[in-house]
C-alpha cells in the first residue's frame, strides 16, 4: 500500500523550520500547570485525547489540514519537536502513519508512552482498510486506553480521567442509534465509493458496497485502476446499481471528479466524507453522527451532500 513519504534523515528535520503540525485547541479550560503533553497522529485521535484528558493535557494533532493528503503527508522539524516533548503519542498503525515509528525511533525516550490503534484493536499488519476510526468501538476503546496511560502519567487524577473516558463511551449512543436506525430502514443500500475511507461505517450500517475492494485499493494508494475496474464503477451509475455515491471529499483527482459528475448527471446523490476531522466546529462524536445523517438524507431525500 502507499503510505507516507520517507521522512527526511534527522539532522536535515531538526534544521528545517517548515511546520507541518497543527496545534489543536481542547475547547476546555487552559491545561493546568504540569499538565501532560499528548500528540494524536491524527486530529481526530487528538479530540479524543482532549476530552478525556480535559484540562490535565496538552494536545497537539499533526494531520489536522482538511486539504492534506493524509496519505502523502511528509513530516517536518516540528513533528520532531513535537514527539520529542511528547508524554503520551496515539497513532492508527496499519501502515497509515508510518512517519511517526521513524521519528519516535530518531528521538526515543523510555518514559513517553505509544498506543497504536491497530495494536490495542489486535488488528494484523495485513487488515486491508486503515481507517479504523469509521469502525464503531474503535474510538471507545481509544478513550479507555488513554485514560489508562493518563493515570498512569497523572495517578492523583485517574478517576478523572475515567470518568470522561465513560462520559465519551456515553456520547456515542446517538451515533450508533442513527446507524442502528439505518440499517434497520434501508438495509442492503446499494452504494458506490471511490476508497475505503468509510468503508466500516457502511459497513456497520448495513450497505452493500457495490465498488470493487482492487478499484477502492488502488485509489486510496494512488495507483491507476484497471480499465476492467474503471468500466464496473462506471456501469453502477450508467446502469442505476447504487443508490448512493461517496467519495473522499479530502482528496480527488481527475478521475474522481469524473465519477462524481457522472454520478450527478445520472441523478445519484453524493454525500463527500473525510478522512480526518473537519475543524472547527467538530468533535469525533458530532462529525461521524454528521456523515450518517448525510448518508441518511441521500437515501431518503436523494440530497446530495460533499461538504459538512
Amino acid at each position: 500500500m502507499r503510505r507516507y513519504l520517507a521522512m527526511l534523515p534527522l539532522v536535515a528535520l531538526l534544521a528545517t523550520g517548515c511546520a507541518s503540525s497543527y496545534a489543536y485547541g481542547t475547547k476546555t479550560a487552559d491545561p493546568v500547570s504540569g499538565a501532560v503533553v499528548a500528540v494524536g497522529a491524527e486530529n481526530e485521535y487528538a479530540d479524543v485525547i482532549a476530552q478525556v484528558g480535559g484540562k490535565y493535557v496538552q494536545v497537539n494533532a499533526i494531520l489536522s489540514n482538511p486539504n492534506t493528503d493524509p496519505h502523502t503527508f511528509e513530516a517536518s522539524a516540528s513533528v520532531a519537536r513535537l514527539l520529542n516533548s511528547a508524554q503520551l503519542v496515539v497513532q492508527n498503525g496499519v501502515g497509515y502513519d508510518t512517519f511517526m515509528n521513524t521519528i519516535e525511533s530518531a528521538v526515543p525516550s523510555s518514559s513517553r508512552k505509544v498506543l497504536v490503534v491497530q495494536k490495542l484493536l489486535g488488528l494484523p499488519d495485513s487488515t486491508p482498510n486503515p481507517h479504523l476510526w469509521y469502525k464503531p468501538g474503535t474510538m471507545a476503546a481509544v478513550a479507555n486506553a488513554v485514560a489508562a496511560d493518563l493515570a498512569a502519567l497523572r495517578p492523583a487524577h485517574a478517576a478523572f480521567f475515567r470518568a470522561n473516558a465513560a462520559a465519551f463511551t456515553k456520547s456515542l449512543k446517538p451515533w450508533t442509534t442513527a446507524i442502528a436506525a439505518f440499517k434497520a430502514k434501508y438495509p442492503g443500500t446499494p452504494v458506490a465509493v471511490t476508497e475505503p475511507v468509510a468503508d466500516y461505517l457502511l459497513q456497520a450500517a448495513g450497505a452493500d458496497i457495490k465498488t470493487p475492494w482492487a478499484f477502492q485499493a488502488d485509489i486510496m494508494n494512488g495507483t491507476d485502476p484497471s480499465a476492467q475496474d474503471v468500466a464496473v464503477e462506471r456501469s453502477l451509475f450508467t446502469e442505476h446499481k447504487v443508490t448512493v455515491f461517496l467519495y473522499n471529499q479530502q482528496v480527488t483527482d481527475s478521475l474522481t471528479e469524473s465519477f462524481i459528475a457522472l454520478a450527478k448527471a445520472s441523478h445519484i446523490p453524493v454525500v463527500g466524507v473525510y478522512e480526518t476531522m473537519p475543524e472547527p466546529g467538530y468533535h469525533y462524536q458530532s462529525w461521524m453522527l454528521a456523515e450518517v445523517q448525510d448518508l441518511a438524507k441521500a437515501v431518503a431525500d436523494r440530497t446530495s451532500s460533499e461538504h459538512l
